[in-house]
């Protein structure tokens, strides 16, 4: 299946994503990627282990006060899930935040490049919001119980 796409993903990153899907740690962790406005191209920002989706939130760009406006924000999570009978499992969620606020050129760039990024990484698990405040570990529970 092809999509247009307005900006391509970064070659390094598509192995980094491809490494990372076949993780063998059991902690969470997340790779947060970026726009490269001047390029269109999908970028990796930051990487995290070993982090709870709240310590997360709380790094992303947006939520910092040296940035001057709110940006979207591509993260990869991730997450070692404890379901209800005991089982565990370790989902690899796509999280696309486009918090309010957000300068329109950035939004459609965003918005129009996820779903490259989404089938490149081959991920299911995709989840949107636009308050990062969402982002908790209920809110990903929540939007994991209907993959159960």
């Amino acid at each position: 299946m092809c999509c247009l796409a307005v900006c391509e993903v970064d070659g390094s990153l598509k192995a980094k994503l491809d490494k990372f899907r076949f993780r063998k740690e059991t902690n969470n962790a997340a790779i947060v990627m970026k726009i490269d406005m001047e390029r269109h191209l999908i970028i990796l920002e930051e990487e995290y282990e070993d982090i709870s989706l709240d310590e997360l939130r709380d790094e992303l760009p947006e939520r910092q006060p040296r940035y001057p406006y709110r940006k979207p924000t591509f993260i990869v999570y991730s997450y070692k899930y404890v379901h209800a009978d005991g089982r565990v499992s370790y989902p690899l969620c796509f999280i696309f935040s486009s918090p309010m606020g957000c300068k329109p050129e950035q939004q459609m760039m965003y918005a129009g490049s996820k779903t490259l990024l989404v089938q490149d990484a081959a991920l299911t698990k995709v989840f949107e919001t636009r308050n990062t405040d969402d982002l908790t570990e209920q809110w990903l529970k929540d939007q994991l119980a209907f993959f159960r």
